[in-house]
């Protein structure tokens, strides 16, 4: 994610004078922003392949399913207290792949 967050700061860097200039230039918000956008885009697309790319690689990383996942704290905490109660009482099992299905009455 380094990389990602370098490229998008790459980006931003260049966007935001360029938006500054065409405040100043008085073409308007609207058209600044358009302008800006468009030329940030253009410059970080024709001179940035490199950290386009690992950032590209980043992303596809975290978000392909290989990643580690990124767990709360009461999670961890959860995952610590199912340890410790299974671990103590061997005989309990927990199952979290099962849904939580209740019976259903005569009128659902």
């Amino acid at each position: 994610m380094v990389a990602f967050l370098k490229y998008t700061l790459i980006r931003f860097a260049i966007f935001l004078p360029l938006f500054v200039l065409f405040v100043f230039l008085q073409l308007g918000w609207f058209l600044a922003v358009i302008c800006a956008g468009l030329i940030s885009f253009a410059i970080s697309y024709l001179f940035f392949q490199k950290q386009r790319d690992a950032a590209t690689a980043s992303l596809h990383a975290r978000f392909s399913g290989r990643a580690k996942p990124i767990r709360t704290a009461g999670e961890l905490d959860d995952a610590q207290a199912e340890d410790r109660l299974v671990d103590t009482h061997p005989d309990v099992t927990i199952r979290n792949d099962a849904k939580n299905r209740e019976p259903r009455g005569e009128g659902a």
